[in-house]
């Protein structure tokens, strides 16, 4: 009976990692082919040269290049925002909080990692409301909004995986530098954190994808449809996410639909690309440590 009931969890575990795969595979088979066709140079930059773009000669009206810019800049700049407060946060969790005060934290980011991105984009429309009163003409929806509630929408995620990654060390690790003559802070950062760098890198590179897709917060914040290449970070912005629901809610012809389809595919490529350079800066830092 054991032994068939163990070939019957295997079983069950095979075939949802196969279905799994399959959905994937359909999905992205289904973009490639309604979008396939579009994507290219064309779809990107339109009829700007790609160089004359690249270098800010000429703006690009036709093309997607300033929603791939602003995607990049609200990426980046919304998990500059939320790792280093979610690795203070998680480290805390992990190392100092006790009792009820580390109870109470934890049913607080429980709450909030379950926030409907809406909600967050709410907050962050009446934010600039209110600076918008107070700084009239000067302060409204803008990329630093934007990328503000954003990284308030991944912040959990970051806080959640650095506390898990430090509660995991073994117990005889996280007490062999105390031992030594470590102090507790000393322990954290050349101890702790060097061995569970992957681990907190996984959750960097789970709040990338988390804030490259979603279009509710920026919505509400601070994303248009035509703002050109973002400029600085007090002006409105373009992105793919907004682009790909605009389209698909307002298409004119199968042509412009298509294009959505094309932009999904250059969104997917862009959250790999980050993905593939959060997966470098992790390599490259585990060798660096890995020679002290």
């Amino acid at each position: 009976m054991r032994r068939w009931f163990e070939r019957g969890i295997v079983f069950w575990s095979w075939g949802s990692a196969v279905l799994l795969l399959a959905i994937l595979l359909s999905l992205l088979s289904y973009l490639v082919y309604r979008g396939g066709g579009v994507v290219g140079i064309g779809l990107v930059f339109g009829d700007v040269p790609p160089f004359d773009a690249l270098l800010l000669r000429r703006q690009v009206f036709s093309g997607l290049f300033p929603a791939i810019a602003g995607t990049f800049a609200l990426v980046l700049l919304a998990v500059g925002l939320a790792v280093p407060v979610g690795l203070a946060a998680g480290i805390f969790m992990a190392e100092y909080a006790e009792g009820q005060i580390k109870w109470l934290l934890t049913v607080l980011f429980d709450v909030l990692a379950g926030l409907p991105s809406i909600v967050v984009g709410l907050a962050g429309f009446s934010l600039t409301l209110i600076l918008h009163q107070m700084f009239p003409g000067r302060l409204g929806p803008c990329l630093l909004i934007s990328a503000l509630a954003i990284g308030f929408l991944i912040l959990p995620y970051v806080i959640h995986s650095t506390q898990m990654a430090l509660e995991s060390v073994p117990p005889a690790l996280r007490r062999t530098a105390l031992a030594l003559g470590a102090t507790r802070l000393e322990n954290i950062r050349q101890v702790l954190l060097p061995t569970r760098l992957p681990d907190l890198l996984g959750g960097v590179i789970l709040a990338i994808g988390r804030a490259a897709e979603d279009t509710a917060v920026i919505m509400l914040t601070g994303v248009v449809a035509s703002a050109g290449l973002p400029r600085s970070l007090f002006e409105q912005f373009e992105a793919l996410p907004f682009y790909i629901y605009y389209i698909s809610s307002q298409y004119a012809d199968p042509r412009e639909l298509q294009m959505g389809f094309g932009a999904a595919i250059l969104l997917l490529v862009v959250c790999a690309l980050l993905l593939v350079i959060a997966f470098i800066i992790q390599q490259t830092l585990s060798r660096r440590l890995s020679r002290f």
